[in-house]
């Protein structure tokens, strides 16, 4: 068990990059009561706020574990997140806000202030026996990654696939991380039942820009190995490009395509950046450090596609923006999407109809 530090008082780090890090920024949340000035010429206090720190994991019994979404831009109602907070560092990351909710930064803190869910397997258990459960998909690893690194020593997720697989409960799961073929065996016998569909997270083909955007997830070229093993095991997969960035990505939007629909996807689509809350001022800072001279002309497209903000929240207009460049991007993305054979949804629908409840605990069969 690791108790944290609240450190989500302070206005603001010192904002410089920090290797491995998607941010040296630790700003503090919307819920914060309290601001701390940090004297930027201490220079004891500089050294501390630029050394990378270490990645701590809190352990929680957590009370539920199914969250139910209205959102009608989403393909699910039903997801699960493992974890909180995210290693991989993804400096984009719309889920960098729910860490205001722990009294923590959703800048540096949401990288090396992670929560695990070690209850998760015996909640889920409980809920899928609930007399009003009712059995569709549910999306595993939404907020944050269910295989970032801490998954590899928990193993959480893995857990709560052998729990599905045991009760046919169908899983979409959502991952830009190479440790999901540590679970082949699993998902090859959820994908012959119909229980599983993967989405694998592909942003950019160029391990340059992957470097200071998602500092520690797997290179482009290493997700379509794991797009390609996972089809070959007959996984079924489509790829999710996201988010595309006005002149950071958008160049490589044929070319991820092109090379998705090569190792075998089955289908592709896409998200605009999104900057809810934090991650605008967190985003706005890493533009003006790795792109200078291009950070307002970014800037400004992005508020082109959201009503002069940096960020609407309209339901049908937050995953694709509207104005000029968004629709440039989307006749882009369905031509590129049909010239690869890719405009059908070619998943099939995962299979509800033979789902089991779990035994209660007393139950005569939670024996065996």
């Amino acid at each position: 068990m690791v108790s944290f530090m609240s450190s989500s008082s302070r206005k603001s780090s010192l904002n410089k990059p920090l290797k491995g890090r998607g941010t040296g920024n630790n700003l503090a949340g919307r819920f914060a009561i309290t601001l701390v000035e940090i004297d930027e010429n201490d220079d004891a206090i500089a050294l501390l706020e630029t050394s990378s720190p270490k990645t701590e994991v809190r352990h929680e019994r957590a009370k539920t574990l199914i969250s139910r979404n209205q959102s009608p831009d989403v393909p699910f109602r039903q997801s699960i997140n493992p974890y909180k907070g995210c290693e991989h560092g993804c400096i984009y990351c719309f889920a960098r806000p729910s860490h205001a909710y722990l009294d923590l930064s959703p800048g540096l803190d949401f990288e090396t202030k992670l929560v695990a869910k070690t209850n998760a397997a015996l909640l889920f258990q409980e809920e899928l026996a609930k007399p009003n459960y009712r059995c569709e998909p549910i999306a595993l690893g939404i907020n944050t990654d269910a295989y970032q690194p801490i998954e590899k020593q928990l193993a959480i997720t893995r857990q709560l696939l052998e729990i599905a697989l045991a009760h046919h409960q169908p899983i979409s799961l959502i991952t830009k991380s190479t440790l999901i073929l540590r679970d082949l065996d699993i998902l090859i016998q959820m994908a012959a039942k119909r229980l599983i569909h993967v989405a694998i997270s592909v942003t950019t083909l160029d391990n340059d820009l992957k470097r200071i955007l998602e500092p520690r997830t797997a290179s482009g070229k290493t997700r379509l190995q794991v797009i390609k093993k996972l089809r070959k095991a007959g996984i079924p997969v489509t790829v999710l490009i996201a988010p595309i960035i006005p002149f950071i990505n958008d160049n490589e939007l044929e070319s991820i395509v092109a090379a998705c629909a090569k190792v075998g996807a089955q289908s592709v689509n896409y998200i605009m950046l999104r900057l809810p809350h934090e991650v605008a001022p967190l985003f706005e800072d890493w533009l003006k450090q790795h792109y200078t001279e291009r950070a307002e002309h970014v800037l400004k497209r992005i508020m082109d596609m959201r009503g002069g903000k940096l960020y609407d929240s309209r339901f049908g207009k937050r995953m694709t923006g509207e104005g000029v460049f968004a629709d440039l991007i989307k006749q882009r993305f369905h031509s590129a999407r049909r010239k690869h054979g890719l405009d059908n949804n070619r998943l099939s629908s995962l299979d509800c109809r033979h789902f089991k409840v779990p035994p209660k605990e007393g139950d005569q069969m939670a024996l065996f």
